[in-house]
């Protein structure tokens, strides 16, 4: 994380990166500079670092959210992440091909060195305009990365500097530099005492489980049983007095012999009949 100065000290890394690399192959020294393509072309080796454009970083603008509770304070310190847009301009003598020998040096060392180095941004950081900035201390190192622009987006670019004549040069982006908020957020205060209690389900303070109270009681379809005697007194056809509706189906066999065996129980029951004595004649 590092503070509002990141932008302006990642600009000034990158041309002391390039300037640290880039001229050996010259006999005279190669001049950088941090500022947009100048209206008139140097005749002396010079390279032009220009950042023309600042976006936020897309997969990581919302890494910080939620930064704030419900009640508004503040629990997690915001930062921006944010993408560096260059643009690499390289001017010279164009008799001796100056301008393409530059922009050449200027590929090797950025594919050679992809990482901005953590030593080019420490010596950047004693420059009296970057005084307080602590992009040295962010744990994000800042990657360049080319960009490949056609014919229709460069001379757009192009266009969009008044007055500048098109020169030779390239485009890198440079991910991911954060810029923190100046607020920070109050720390909670230490647990000082736990409290760990066990209550049955239904005592006061005790939580509800699940789903209970929202099932009604479901009614029971038991029925009593019914003796034999109560069977056998039954005419047939009707019903026996008494019994309710079963909820598990008898066989209609079972069901229609009953009567009859009811009856056969009953015949046998009854004890016989004396026979009528015969009178005797006088």
């Amino acid at each position: 994380m590092s503070n509002a100065l990141a932008i302006a000290h990642v600009t000034q890394a990158l041309s002391l990166l390039l300037a640290s690399n880039v001229g050996s192959e010259f006999d005279e020294a190669v001049k950088v500079e941090p500022r947009k393509p100048p209206a008139e072309a140097p005749d002396h080796p010079t390279i032009n670092v220009f950042l023309y454009q600042v976006t936020p970083n897309t997969s990581m603008r919302n890494n910080d959210l939620p930064t704030r509770a419900a009640d508004g304070t503040l629990v997690k310190r915001p930062a921006a992440a944010l993408d560096l847009h260059y643009l690499i301009s390289a001017y010279g003598d164009e008799t001796t091909l100056v301008g393409q020998r530059l922009i050449g040096s200027v590929v090797r060392t950025l594919h050679e060195i992809p990482i901005l180095p953590k030593d080019v941004i420490e010596e950047t950081g004693h420059l009296p305009h970057l005084v307080g900035s602590d992009l040295a201390e962010a744990a994000q190192r800042v990657r360049f990365t080319p960009t490949a622009m056609d014919v229709d987006e460069t001379s757009k670019l192009w266009g969009m500097l008044h007055q500048t004549p098109y020169s030779l040069s390239v485009v890198y982006q440079a991910a991911l530099v954060f810029i923190d908020c100046r607020q920070t957020p109050v720390p909670a205060k230490p647990v000082e005492r736990t409290d760990v209690r066990v209550l049955p389900f239904g005592a006061p303070g005790a939580p509800v489980p699940p789903g209970a109270g929202s099932k009604a009681e479901v009614p029971s379809t038991t029925t009593a049983p019914v003796s034999v005697d109560e069977v056998a007194s039954a005419e047939p056809g009707l019903p026996v007095r008494g019994a309710a509706k079963k909820t598990t189906k008898t066989p209609d066999r079972t069901v229609a012999k009953a009567p009859a065996r009811a009856r056969k129980t009953t015949r046998a029951s009854k004890p016989p009949q004396p026979e009528p004595r015969k009178g005797t004649e006088g």
